[in-house]
């Protein structure tokens, strides 16, 4: 949740900013304009297209990532892990469920998870060095396991080649 919250929160920012943009640009244009300072009446011009054109794109985009921060909760917090499930709950017709579950997998605000066909499971795949190894030793032939990427004999010191 932590990924998403702070796109969210991002973009929150960044649709208050472009709303001021908009607001404080008219009266920039007419003390610009009335004053004769130029470049204060440019800057206002500026700010009154950016905001007029950005903000309404912006809190679009920020209520398509609260859409997802929802999907990321429901699998989350409510562990609904089936498309069924998070369209039932979400009132949402399963194949905008399963376009929303690729958009969070693909911009990472489901950590943990992976989705197979309409499931998600839990990544329980662990780092391969995590995972556990078996080797044999090249000079004694004892067998051990290892950890990670060096491959050391406990016996004898020797280094093992993978």
């Amino acid at each position: 949740m932590d990924a998403i919250g702070k796109a969210l929160r991002k973009q929150l920012v960044w649709g208050i900013v472009v709303s001021c943009m908009f607001v404080a640009g008219i009266p920039m244009i007419i003390f610009g304009a009335t004053g004769g300072m130029w470049i204060l009446m440019a800057a206002g011009i500026a700010c009154t297209v950016i905001g007029f054109y950005g903000a309404p794109m912006v809190w679009v985009s920020y209520g398509n990532k609260a859409a997802l921060r929802r999907v990321v909760y429901a699998v989350d917090r409510e562990h609904l892990l089936t498309v069924q499930a998070i369209s039932s709950q979400l009132s949402k017709p399963e194949k905008a469920v399963r376009g929303m579950l690729d958009e969070c997998f693909r911009k990472g605000y489901l950590v943990g998870y992976v989705r197979q066909g309409d499931e998600i499971l839990l990544n329980e795949a662990k780092a391969p060095e995590e995972a556990l190894h078996a080797a044999v030793c090249p000079h004694c032939g004892a067998k051990y396991t290892y950890k990670g990427s060096e491959a050391v004999c406990p016996y004898c010191g020797a280094m093992s080649e993978k």
